[in-house]
């Protein structure tokens, strides 16, 4: 984002606390806010306000690992506002209307709003017949790490809002950071014309795939944890997405590209054979640009061309030392195959030479630290998800209380609840045909491909429970969601994908038994990872991909085999007696 289209920085949200009876309610310090963000001569200040109460009861702002959370919430917001009629009260319910998309709650506020009686700015009292600017303008940058999308309003008295939303693509394609500045999209627009640097581009954009676009990044951003924050991001998130939400609607997100293993080898011999890359054509030359491969296509933007110094930085310092297992010696030489790669990539896109060199730089400012993690013991996998979530402070007694009734209710959500979990028995799935109710008939030839890759594996690797498993789950979702099954993609990896699901939830791969994830994936010739062509999968299922920290949790006890079943009560036994 440019810098100079900053304005004044936004005031952080207050919580609403209904006052003590003893206290008037307008000498509370969220009635002195208000009091002032009303007095301004910049409308942009009392919406900011407002926008910071909406985010202070917003679900998606909480610790999703945080037990009995007592945060505030809309409707005791609202109610609080509700029941203390005064200008500042009413100016808020005003914003809070036009900010909350929800339709009860608008008709709840509506109610109240046709009783109070005292005045209002003009550009407050008629803040529903804001307009949206017809222009959206999109910064992009050829290195691919971001993009930044530009919104205009225009207020009931003529004056101008500009919202800039940046969407991270080396994050997952989320909104990273957002304000609002009081001046006209033009003159943002001039300015940053006049401020354009190598490798920017700066272009009108379609405002209703803007709108898509942006609001699936927003939506994506409110499930990390812990959450991307700024000083103004996610405080003014309500405000962003109603000047967002006056967009037209109907606009389409572009699909991510899922690259094939025929793509990756090409890339990989197209490389060997070019000047860049024909004295590193050896055996760990080529797995090394294996892995550097599965990490540019199905991590970060995604595009295996695209190399930055920040997708860098995510590679040598935590992406490549948590997911190679391998020794050093062979690792060690991942910086020197980076640097040609990256080399031959910017060539072959035409990429600057100023551009490169900073992509290189930061091969030279990173590898040290990559050659040190690779020679120290380290967590991998999911034992590095942990450790990064909980920052290696957390640690259990089986003896406490409280760890225990924590580790029932994980017992519950990988069952389906407590119910399931108290009535849960060890018989084994029953050999079943694959069902084909509800199954759309032009999708049939697809899944039937599908079906009979995962009955072979299951027969070959594992048992019929496994198989019954598998065909369960890709019913359910061929049935859910048809379109999964209708684009352009391999049989062979979509049942890998299956595959990979059912036997990372039943623990029959990877750590937990044999065979390996990669001897799993290498049964259907499939290499690197299914994660993303799971996710459509396991949402189909009913389970949030983005909810999945390092164990696949189903939710459901008839996708698991009576071992793993068997395991789980056990530990239900053993964390209840703790709890009793």
């Amino acid at each position: 984002m440019s810098k100079s289209a900053r304005g004044k920085k936004p005031q952080r949200h207050l919580r609403s606390v209904p006052p003590p009876p003893s206290i008037r309610p307008e000498d509370q310090p969220l009635f002195q806010a208000l009091r002032t963000a009303l007095r301004s001569d910049q409308p942009l200040a009392l919406l900011e306000l407002v926008s910071g109460l909406v985010t202070a009861t917003d679900p998606r702002a909480r610790n999703p690992w945080a037990r009995d959370d007592d945060g505030p919430r809309l409707d005791e917001l609202v109610e609080s506002l509700i029941g203390t009629s005064f200008a500042q009260t009413t100016a808020a319910l005003t914003v809070v209307r036009e900010l909350v998309p929800d339709p009860v709650m608008a008709a709840r506020i509506d109610r109240e709003l046709a009783t109070r009686r005292q005045p209002l700015p003009n550009w407050l009292g008629a803040l529903a017949n804001t307009r949206a600017d017809p222009e959206v303008w999109f910064l992009t940058h050829v290195l691919g790490d971001g993009d930044d999308y530009f919104f205009g309003a225009t207020l009931p008295d003529g004056r101008q809002l500009t919202a800039l939303v940046y969407v991270d693509h080396n994050m997952g394609t989320v909104v990273k950071d957002a304000f609002v500045i009081p001046e006209p999209i033009s003159v943002v627009v001039e300015r940053l014309q006049q401020s354009i640097e190598d490798g920017q581009s700066l272009m009108r954009f379609d405002p209703a795939d803007a709108r898509a676009i942006v609001a699936e990044a927003i939506d994506g951003g409110s499930r990390l944890f812990p959450p991307l924050e700024s000083e103004s991001w996610p405080v003014c998130r309500p405000l962003v997405e109603w000047l967002v939400r006056m967009q037209p609607a109907g606009g389409v997100v572009p699909e991510r590209h899922e690259w094939t293993d025929e793509e990756r080898t090409a890339i990989a011999e197209d490389f060997f054979a070019s000047r860049f890359g024909d004295a590193m054509d050896t055996a760990d030359g080529q797995g090394l640009l294996d892995s550097i491969l599965w990490f540019a296509t199905e991590w970060g933007p995604g595009d295996p061309y695209r190399w930055s110094p920040v997708n860098v930085e995510i590679l040598l310092a935590d992406w490549a030392p948590r997911k190679i297992l391998a020794d050093t010696g062979y690792l060690a030489q991942l910086p020197s195959l980076l640097r040609a790669f990256i080399a031959y990539c910017h060539h072959r896109q035409g990429i600057s030479a100023t551009l490169t060199a900073e992509t290189l730089t930061s091969v030279d400012r990173w590898e040290g630290e990559f050659l040190r993690m690779i020679r120290t013991d380290r967590p991998q996998g999911a034992a590095a998800l942990a450790a990064q979530l909980f920052n290696g402070s957390l640690e259990f007694d089986d003896d406490d209380v409280s760890t225990s009734e924590l580790m029932l209710e994980h017992l519950d959500s990988i069952v389906g609840g407590r119910y399931q979990l108290q009535n849960l028995t060890d018989e084994p799935l029953d050999d079943e045909p694959f069902d084909w109710a509800g199954i759309a008939d032009d999708i049939r030839p697809t899944v039937e491909k599908v079906v009979a890759l995962c009955d072979r594996c299951a027969d070959e690797l594992f048992d019929v429970e496994h198989r019954t498993a598998m065909r369960r789950f890709l019913g359910r979702a061929a049935a859910a969601d048809p379109a999964i099954f209708r684009r352009k993609a391999s049989p062979e990896r979509g049942a890998a994908a299956v595959a990979w699901v059912i036997c990372r939830a039943n623990h029959s791969v990877g750590r937990y038994g044999v065979p390996s994830v990669a001897e799993l994936l290498g049964w259907f010739g499939v290499k690197g990872s299914v994660s993303q062509r799971a996710e459509p999968l396991l949402r189909a299922n009913g389970v949030d991909p983005h909810a999945q920290y390092g164990e696949v949790v189903l939710g459901t006890a008839d996708l698991l085999t009576a071992a793993r079943r068997k395991s789980i009560i056990q530990l239900r036994e053993h964390y209840q007696g703790s709890a009793d």
